[in-house]
């Protein structure tokens, strides 16, 4: 991350009884004013959506806030058109799709590169994903192989979109949210933000803050979790 970059990381795109991305439109409206050349990364596709399929859904979403963005996977050379990308949308689907995706097509560097200059960076779910140092804290199951787990690094922790809290009086047997980062640091140090449904961060002017309705639960390594109020949360960006 550098103090250039502009960042709205979002746990989803679609919150119950809402449609895609309307929840948060006024958000992204704010977020990409005035920017032309909106580059949407369908890679994640979420249900085995086609690349075009997807990203009629988000022109249609952002078209009904007066903004246009063109699918990544319609460029002939997509390097390219990031380096000349007026802003990144990256949709969420599959983690481990959209990473192995951008790393055969040797995308990394220069979505690193684009955002560290300070183009700015939308991501939902898996786009959300992205941010962090390393995908290994997804819900979502390793149907393909990347090269690494090394993400995009743009915040100095992971993420956990769509973090759930225990259920009380549930019978549910299997692992929650907390005892699977907890497992997670086991071997890892870096901390771990889990984003309930409906809460996202935005980073600009070097200040990152916690936006939505709910609290976020942070993880650090050997300590008790605790829960972020939302307003700033600037400590995150000195927490690793």
């Amino acid at each position: 991350m550098t103090s250039t970059s502009r960042l709205l990381i979002v746990s989803t795109s679609t919150i119950h009884g809402s449609g895609y991305l309307e929840y948060i439109l006024p958000e992204v409206a704010n977020f990409f004013h005035g920017r032309e050349n909106l580059i949407f990364i369908p890679y994640a596709r979420p249900g085995g959506i086609s690349h075009d399929g997807y990203t009629e859904l988000a022109q249609k979403a952002f078209a009904s806030v007066g903004l246009s963005i063109r699918g990544l996977h319609t460029f002939d050379d997509p390097a390219q058109a990031i380096r000349e990308a007026g802003g990144f949308f990256t949709g969420g689907g599959n983690t481990f799709v959209l990473l192995k995706t951008l790393y055969e097509r040797e995308l990394i560097p220069a979505l690193q590169a684009a955002v560290g200059a300070g183009t700015p960076y939308m991501g939902t779910s898996a786009g959300a994903n992205l941010t962090g140092l390393t995908v290994n804290t997804t819900n979502d199951m390793p149907i393909v192989h990347p090269p690494s787990l090394d993400a995009l690094a743009f915040v100095p922790f992971n993420i956990n979109p769509h973090y759930l809290d225990p259920i009380e009086g549930s019978t549910h047997m299997g692992e929650t949210r907390e005892t699977r980062i907890k497992e997670f640091h086991h071997f890892n140090t870096q901390p771990v933000l889990g984003l309930r449904e409906g809460s996202w961060l935005r980073l600009e002017n070097n200040q990152l803050e916690l936006k939505g309705p709910h609290t976020a639960r942070l993880f650090n390594a050997g300590k008790t979790p605790e829960e972020l109020q939302p307003g700033p949360v600037n400590q995150l960006l000195s927490n690793a």
